[in-house]
């Protein structure tokens, strides 16, 4: 706690309107948004990367933001850091009944649902809907799997991952009718089914698709940029080459892999 307290010293005295740093003094709740998303996605790619000594000190940028936030509600007089400890310290004992009460779960995923419950009770004089308060500025992935998520914690969902693939199967059909149609506007709305569908179907065999998808695009990346690298290494334009030599390359990408 001794350094917690240091920076939030460090942070109060770069917001001091007379002695402070005046980039510190000029920003705003508002201002700050764009830093305050970057630093979170890099503090993601160091937990994807499993660099834990970069997560370290991304770690710390985002705390920086989070105090930032803090220091800037205190001068409006809105709250202060021991608001914000004292409602997550109290919601984490409310939402966690299997732990500090007399509640059951049975796994992780009885853990969730029960979450989802409570939080759907504490939430119910502001929201009319289960599927309410997901905020809309995250990836589309990430709303589709939540959404899937608070709707689950209502009952509303199939009881295994079956079905789900059915789901996917007849998306897919309707998308070929769409193609053979050339229906341009079917298409697109049989495109989003399908992808609503995948994310149900990893969401129910317990996987993250934004991660998923993540990795697809790396493995995508690296193996594109060997194959860049081939043509640069002869002297070759790719350009020039043929979708059938590239493929032959992308190939040998991908068995360097194993």
């Amino acid at each position: 706690m001794k350094e917690f307290d240091r920076l939030m010293e460090i942070i109060e005295k770069l917001r001091d309107p007379q002695k402070g740093c005046p980039w510190d003094v000029k920003q705003t709740h508002e201002s700050l948004i764009p830093n305050f998303i970057e630093e979170l996605y890099e503090s993601i790619e160091a937990i994807e990367k499993k660099d834990f000594e970069h997560l370290s000190e991304e770690l710390g940028d985002l705390m920086l933001h989070i105090i930032m936030q803090v220091q800037m509600a205190k001068e409006e007089k809105k709250f202060v850091m021991d608001d914000v400890l004292k409602k997550i310290n109290d919601k984490l004992i409310r939402r966690h009944p299997h732990v500090f009460g007399d509640g059951e779960a049975k796994d992780a995923n009885g853990v969730k649902m029960n979450w989802e419950r409570i939080k759907f009770e504490e939430k119910k004089q502001s929201r009319t809907s289960a599927i309410d308060g997901i905020p809309r500025a995250m990836p589309a992935l990430i709303i589709a799997q939540r959404m899937q998520e608070k709707a689950a914690s209502v009952g509303f969902d199939w009881p295994d991952v079956q079905p789900a693939i059915e789901k996917l199967k007849e998306e897919t059909k309707e998308f070929d009718e769409a193609f053979e149609e050339n229906n341009i506007l079917q298409m697109q709305d049989e495109l989003g089914d399908m992808l609503f569908s995948i994310v149900n179907i990893a969401r129910k065999l317990g996987f993250d698709t934004e991660s998923a998808l993540k990795k697809t695009i790396n493995k995508f990346e690296i193996r594109f940029k060997k194959v860049e690298e081939h043509y640069r290494k002869n002297n070759h334009n790719m350009l020039d080459a043929s979708l059938e030599q590239l493929d032959e390359i992308w190939e040998i990408a991908k068995k360097d892999e194993h």
